[in-house]
């Protein structure tokens, strides 16, 4: 038998892109499962269960952790992936650092690859009983981790800060005699209370802000130095009249509306001809 898979190497042309659901529905429809977000797929459990499922035997799945929150766990997972990518010959680079943070984006576009995997080798005669090959087991993130990291993040912020105790108390005020009001047994503590928790749902808010800035920001950290890698590349070559060069420095400094240069910077600070920009 011949250990070759059908490689897939395009995602976005045609016209069968689907929504996020109707990805969650084929996942949860083939392999059993009760997923409700695309990125509880970060564990990797999944596609290891899908390469069982394409090709009988290529992957243990004694060994799989289906049901976890650890990220050394989702490695493993994604490891095992790997191996039996290369067993079969996948084309396929599995960017294992990105899908293991949980974020959306990464996770559903390699989702979208995955289907275009199995649609090329998938054979609809045979059944297979997903349930059943992984011992019953559930799949998917443990529930006690869903919001783990904002709150530990905001339990960090939270002890940064003086506590809060509350409204102070201050002293009656005196009224008329035929007016007397008897003071309502327990409300200050309400308030208190209330008070307290509305702190702790913003604290939870503002730490999960600050987490996906911290994120945003590593991406475009990442981009800008490939952006700058391309940029030196190019500058080594500036001076050999190619044509190649000159369309890549054209694309990296062209402007649009809400990017344009200011108009009190060096006008060479974005030609190709002028050095390259401090900053983009």
């Amino acid at each position: 038998m011949s250990l070759q898979a059908v490689n897939v190497y395009s995602t976005n042309v045609g016209t069968d892109n689907l929504s996020r659901h109707d990805y969650l529905r084929w996942v949860n429809e083939c392999l059993q499962t009760d997923l409700k977000k695309i990125e509880e797929i970060c564990t990797g459990a999944l596609y290891c269960q899908f390469m069982d499922m394409l090709f009988p035997g290529s992957v243990n799945l004694k060994k799989v952790k289906f049901k976890t929150n650890l990220e050394h766990e989702y490695i493993q997972n994604f490891k095992l992936l790997q191996a039996s990518f290369k067993k079969y010959n996948v084309d396929k680079v599995v960017p294992v650092d990105k899908l293991v943070k949980g974020k959306f984006q990464d996770n559903f576009e390699f989702l979208q690859w995955f289907k275009k995997f199995f649609d090329a080798n998938h054979d609809a005669q045979v059944h297979y009983d997903a349930l059943e090959a992984r011992g019953g087991e559930e799949v998917g993130v443990k529930s006690s981790a869903v919001a783990a990291t904002g709150k530990q993040a905001a339990s960090r912020i939270a002890q940064s800060r003086p506590s809060y105790t509350g409204i102070a108390s201050r002293p009656p005020v005196k009224k008329a005699p035929p007016v007397k009001k008897e003071p309502i047994p327990g409300a200050r503590n309400t308030m208190d209370a209330q008070y307290q928790a509305e702190v702790q749902s913003l604290n939870i808010q503002l730490a999960e802000l600050r987490m996906t800035v911290e994120g945003l920001e590593k991406e475009r950290n990442f981009y800008f130095g490939k952006l700058r890698d391309i940029e030196l590349l190019c500058q080594q070559h500036e001076e050999e009249d190619n044509e190649v060069v000159r369309q890549v420095f054209a694309i990296m400094y062209a402007t649009e509306e809400g990017f344009e240069v200011p108009a009190d910077e060096d006008a060479n600070a974005f030609s190709p001809t002028g050095g390259a920009p401090e900053e983009y």
